[in-house]
């Protein structure tokens, strides 16, 4: 677990010492990975941390995996034990920098970025391209994305009893306002 902390600290402190530093610790995100005519396989986090310097466009974000929640416990369950390991796996993250980023342009009117970085989930880094939204509101700016992402990229198995019960594409949305520091 030191491991994965330590990236993301250094990650921080480097963002941190630029002069435009916005943060969140209550940044939402949220998955679906539902099969139609089956139940609903979705869970919703509320405490996702992230860093974003505004003079760079560098951009970090942290959810722990236990953080996401499920209409049904024995589905929580399952994803903690079975699927995403928690125990063994206990965070995700994003680091990397948004393309072009020019923090001048920004008002209430969203703007449709690029993102490149890579995502840590289950133990694997990839790295991930992805559109995004950003739109300043007075100090706070808010990023918003939604991308997809394959279960067999990370080494999540999906057990063949529920492989017709569960995309292996997962639909990610997430949605961070972020406050000067």
């Amino acid at each position: 677990m030191q491991k994965l902390l330590l990236p993301f600290l250094l990650l921080a402190v480097t963002i941190a010492s630029g002069q435009s530093k916005y943060m969140t610790k209550s940044g939402s995100m949220s998955f679906e990975a539902s099969q139609p005519t089956f139940e609903p396989i979705e869970a919703t986090h509320s405490a996702v941390s992230a860093l974003l310097n505004a003079d760079t466009g560098e951009l970090a974000v942290l959810a722990l995996v236990r953080g996401f929640r499920f209409p049904l416990a024995l589905m929580e369950e399952h994803f903690n034990e079975n699927y995403i390991e928690s125990h063994q796996y206990p965070k995700t993250s994003f680091k990397g920098k948004i393309t072009d980023f020019d923090k001048t342009t920004l008002n209430h009117q969203p703007q449709t970025v690029e993102l490149t970085g890579e995502l840590y989930m289950h133990g694997v880094t990839k790295p991930i391209n992805m559109s995004a939204t950003v739109t300043k509101t007075d100090e706070l700016i808010t990023l918003a994305s939604s991308f997809s992402v394959k279960t067999s990229d990370f080494g999540i198995e999906i057990p063949s009893l529920v492989r017709k019960q569960i995309d292996e594409n997962v639909q990610i949305e997430v949605s961070l306002p972020l406050q000067p520091k």
